[in-house]
């Protein structure tokens, strides 16, 4: 099952990476805030990142901060579309769907709502 990560960040400003494992890269949103159950959040998609991130915390190259991991485990897929896609994610903090909605351009939302679907 692929992986996924969230990595508290604090360079420029706080914020939370939400990476998910495709392939050889890895997926990734820049996150407001980190999930809460109900909560809309703005989320920017940002390129692919490195996989070595699943399993990193410590200084960013160039004199980018630091990240720390907030969360980690494994992700399903269990809808994409052109725009949303639907992840359960099963980490040590978040155990439930995470749904991303595609606004303008770069611009998304996220959701979460702990639990396992349909119980």
């Amino acid at each position: 099952m692929p992986r996924f990560v969230l990595l508290e960040h604090d360079h420029p400003l706080l914020h939370w990476d939400l990476m998910l494992q495709v392939g050889g890269a890895l997926r990734t949103w820049r996150l407001a805030a980190p999930p809460q159950p109900g909560a809309p959040i703005e989320a920017l998609a940002l390129g692919n990142h490195r996989l070595a991130y699943l399993d990193y915390e410590g200084p960013v190259s160039r004199n980018r901060g630091t990240v720390r991991r907030w969360d980690h485990g494994e992700y399903e897929t269990m809808e994409e579309t052109g725009d949303a896609l639907t992840v359960l994610l099963r980490g040590e903090r978040l155990e439930g769907r995470a749904v991303l909605t595609h606004g303008d351009g770069e611009h998304w939302e996220m959701r979460y709502e702990p639990g396992e679907p349909g119980a």
